[in-house]
């Protein structure tokens, strides 16, 4: 899928502070042998709707960590909330802790006008693997500005602070959990007395110890009419700490406190209030009646800062990524690197889990995984796909897991969503053929002659190339195989003969062609020669003539005008005669005469003299 996180299912900007309401929603998700407990602490001296005589906040409190040393944290986070607008830095054991993320919630008073309240979130991680178990004090949470300067808030005596530590831990000791923890700042009151929360992306398959916790604030022991707090349409309390009526009251589950003024840090069983097979849970809170005693309609304030559930869920969950993509140039194969992934997940994958592929929606291909994929683990997998000539060059790719091709999923899963991963691909079309001009040399003998191959890119620009390689046929061009070893020096056997250029870019290459051709030069004649057996100029040596004019006939004649000798690309003269009465004898010293037929039709005849000296 696009979300390649193991863990985060919300994303957290973490570099930028932003204010805002919001529902409550999931957070983070873990699956495994895991855990959680929080702890925490009220700034208030004492229940602000009880005792009406004060107007400020603590400046610190405490609370001990106890995390099971047979127990591993593996998240750690912050929250600390109060009336007005924020308090974004606090001190943790010291520490300076700047908020994350701060919600704010506004509620509007009859008589004092719209009043905020605000939380603040921080992933504090790193500190508790550092300090571990100990007293924990937050201090530095200023609200006096804000009281001070606008006396609604401890007008209708909704001047609080607190702060909680929620820590997620695993012990091998543990069944496998789905932990969810659902995080935003919602609120009831007189205005809004009934506040429903539907929880998703939970997995229940059994509900054995399942169990749901709340972090809300500002609830007061003395304001119970009208509360209830309902899982999935069934009220539930925990007497004697929580009543059915009284949800909300200032308690401390962990510590079975009941002075943790104006919040609730409570953990409730649920086993009775989920099924197997629920992929939700509905929240439902109310306050606000009656007063039976004065006859006044009363209500709670009370703000939900998070949920959190663990239920017993053994389940994969497979995701997949597209690892690379190898494209061949005048090709439409593509082939595909990828991996599937079971991290977030409490049971294996099972082998043989499907895999489909698809090119702009359209299934291209199929596989599937090959062997059982274990918790926290991958399985690499490599496929060539032809792509259907019906795909644009450009399109889009889809990689999904646990498909069987026609969109039906066959493994239940953790999360049901997160099976795809998506690349665009840009196919390289078959390159065009540019012809260059021809490249011609003198025959050297038998159509052969020697060329600097390298003379053919005067024409190419080849600064938009990367290298360039010369071939014979265009098939061997195409197989990138056989290629001329050296072009600069390039013994043409054959005229004319075809030579192919490939002209590598970054991701294809260009072909451009062009033409050898051996052609027949001018013979050059020379005006004498020694035929005395000395090895040098013992014959008539016309250059470029022999093995090159190949058909050419040669007639010496002597000063008399008289034939004496008939040559061919065979036979030279060497200053014998083949004809007349002196046929078979040496010619003596001087003067004679050529005929030169080259029997070529780009060329004519030769005549004139040559001296043979003796």
């Amino acid at each position: 899928m696009l979300n390649r996180s193991l863990i985060l299912l919300f994303v957290v900007f973490c570099l930028h502070i932003e204010a805002k309401a919001q529902d409550i929603s999931i957070f983070q998700q873990f699956n495994g042998r895991y855990d959680y407990l929080a702890i925490g602490n009220t700034l208030n001296q004492a229940e602000n709707n009880l005792v009406q005589s004060f107007c400020e906040t603590l400046p610190s409190s405490q609370a001990n960590l106890n995390v099971d040393n047979t127990s591993t944290v593996i998240a750690a986070y912050l929250y600390w909330a109060g009336s007005g607008l924020g308090d974004t830095e606090v001190t943790f054991n010291g520490t300076q802790i700047i908020a994350q993320n701060t919600y704010i919630i506004p509620y509007t008073d009859s008589g004092f006008g719209e009043l905020n309240y605000f939380s603040c979130y921080a992933d504090v991680t790193n500190q508790i693997l550092t300090e571990g178990n100990t007293t924990y004090t937050l201090s530095d949470l200023d609200i006096s500005e804000t009281l001070a300067n606008n006396p609604g808030y401890c007008g209708n005596r909704t001047n609080f602070a607190g702060w909680s530590l929620y820590v997620i831990f695993e012990n091998n000791t543990l069944p496998l959990n789905q932990v969810n923890l659902f995080q935003g700042l919602e609120i009831i009151n007189r205005n809004i007395t009934e506040k429903t929360i539907l929880l998703e992306n939970v997995n229940v398959l059994d509900n054995d110890n399942a169990k749901i916790g709340f972090l809300t604030w500002e609830g007061d022991n003395a304001l119970n009419f009208g509360e209830s707090l309902s899982i999935n349409g069934n009220i539930i309390s925990n007497p004697p700490l929580n009543l059915a009526d009284n949800a909300f009251n200032g308690t401390n589950s962990f510590t079975n406190s009941t002075t943790f003024y104006n919040a609730d840090l409570d953990v409730y069983s649920i086993e009775n209030n989920i099924d197997v097979g629920d992929t939700q849970v509905e929240i439902k809170l109310t306050t606000g009646a009656v007063n039976p005693t004065t006859g006044v309609f009363s209500a709670d304030l009370i703000i939900i800062n998070n949920i959190i559930t663990v239920l017993n869920s053994q389940l994969p969950d497979a995701t997949i990524t597209i690892d690379s993509t190898s494209i061949s140039c005048a090709s439409r194969a593509v082939t595909l690197n990828y991996t599937v992934y079971n991290t977030n997940s409490t049971d294996p994958l099972p082998a043989n889990t499907p895999i489909a592929i698809y090119a702009e929606g359209q299934l291209i291909a199929q596989t599937e995984t090959e062997n059982s994929i274990p918790i926290n683990s991958s399985e690499n997998g490599v496929i060539s796909i032809e792509i259907p000539t019906s795909i644009p060059d450009d399109f889009l790719l889809n990689i999904v897991v646990d498909d069987d091709g026609n969109g039906n999923s066959s493994v239940v899963e953790i999360i049901e969503t997160n099976n795809i991963d998506e690349t665009v691909i840009t196919l390289f079309p078959e390159p065009t053929v540019t012809n260059l001009s021809h490249l011609e040399l003198c025959d050297v003998g038998f159509n052969t002659a020697t060329f600097n191959l390298f003379d053919a890119l005067l024409e190419i620009d080849e600064t938009n190339y990367i290298s360039f390689s010369f071939f014979e046929t265009l098939q061997d061009l195409e197989q990138d195989i056989n290629n001329i070893i050296n072009p600069e020096n390039y013994q043409s056997l054959t005229t004319p003969q075809d030579i192919y250029i490939r002209a590598e870019k970054n991701n294809c290459y260009d072909i451009f062609t062009f033409q050898l051709n051996t052609k027949n030069c001018p013979p050059y004649i020379p005006e004498g020669f020694s035929p005395n057996n000395d090895g040098y100029n013992d014959y008539f040596n016309i250059q470029g003539l022999y093995t090159i004019f190949e058909k050419h006939e040669l007639l010496i004649y002597s000063r008399y005008g008289n034939l004496i000798f008939i040559g061919n690309d065979k036979l030279k003269w060497y200053g014998i005669s083949n004809q007349g009465f002196n046929k078979g004898k040496l010619v003596p010293t001087g003067t004679y005469f050529y005929l030169l037929r080259t029997n070529d039709p780009n060329y004519g005849n030769y005549t004139g003299w040559i001296y043979l000296n003796r």
